[in-house]
C-alpha cells in the first residue's frame, strides 16, 4: 500500500499517524503493524500569483529532473477539495499524501502552488516528511498588479481577487522570516527567467545536500 496512511496489516486508515523515531517506523493503532518509509524533505515552492511560479516550474523540472518530482498545485484545486474552510485542509492533506507516496520511490517533491508553513505545518500528513523548506517568489505591488492584470480573461482575475493576492504578497514580504519555518524570499521584480530558476535550483540542491541526498557543490 504505497499510501501511508492505510494500514498495510489490517487496512486501517489513520486520521492522525503514528511515527516510531529514529527509524522511522509508521505503527499501525489498530493491529500494531510496523512498516519503515522513507521520510524525505519536500520543497514548496511558494508565492502570490504572478510571481513566477508557473514559469519556473517546467525549468526547474528539466534542471532536477535526476533528483526530484516537480508538481503543480493546482491540479488539485477541484470538486470537493475546494472547500471554503480557512487554509483549505484537505487540500493541502491530500498533497501531502500524494507527496508521501511519491516519496516512497526516493525522490523529493517541489511543489509549486500557493501555501505558507501555518497550512501545512499542523497538518497529521506533515510526519511524513523530514522538513518542508518554503521559497517564496515576491515582486513589487505595481509589477505584481500589472502581470495580473494582463492575464487571459479565462482566469477570472477580478479587482477584488487582484486585491487580495496583493495584499498576499505584501503579508510575506514583511513576516516570512517570522514563519516557522522561516520562509525564504526571491524578488522575481527585475529578475530574469535564467536568475530565478537558478534560485530554485540552488534552493532544492542545498536542500538535498543537507538531507544527504546529493554530494555538496
Amino acid at each position: 500500500m504505497l499510501d501511508l496512511k492505510i494500514c498495510a496489516g489490517c487496512g486501517d486508515r489513520a486520521e492522525v499517524p503514528v511515527v516510531v523515531e529514529p527509524e522511522p517506523v509508521l505503527v499501525c493503532r489498530v493491529c500494531g503493524h510496523r512498516r519503515p518509509f522513507l521520510r524525505l524533505p519536500m520543497f514548496a515552492l511558494t508565492g502570490p500569483s504572478g510571481a513566477g511560479k508557473s514559469t519556473v516550474g517546467p525549468e526547474l523540472a528539466r534542471a532536477l529532473a535526476e533528483h526530484v518530482v516537480v508538481l503543480e498545485q493546482d491540479v488539485l484545486w477541484t470538486g470537493a477539495l475546494r472547500e471554503d474552510v480557512d487554509g483549505h485542509p484537505a487540500f493541502r492533506s491530500t498533497w501531502l499524501r500524494m507527496a508521501g507516496m511519491i516519496h516512497q520511490n526516493g525522490r523529493p517533491v517541489v511543489l509549486c502552488g500557493t501555501v505558507v508553513p501555518p497550512e501545512f505545518e499542523p497538518l497529521p500528513e506533515r510526519v511524513f516528511f523530514s522538513e518542508i523548506r518554503y521559497l517564496a517568489l515576491v515582486a513589487e505591488p505595481e509589477s505584481l498588479d500589472r502581470r495580473l492584470r494582463a492575464r487571459p480573461a479565462w482566469r477570472e482575475w477580478s479587482a477584488e481577487r487582484i486585491e487580495e493576492m496583493l495584499e498576499f504578497n505584501d503579508w510575506l514580504r514583511a513576516d516570512a522570516a517570522n514563519l516557522r519555518p522561516p520562509v525564504r524570499l526571491f524578488d522575481t521584480t527585475h529578475a530574469t527567467l535564467v536568475e530565478t530558476v537558478a534560485v530554485a535550483r540552488d534552493w532544492v540542491l542545498d536542500g538535498l545536500a543537507e538531507a544527504g541526498l546529493v554530494r555538496p557543490a
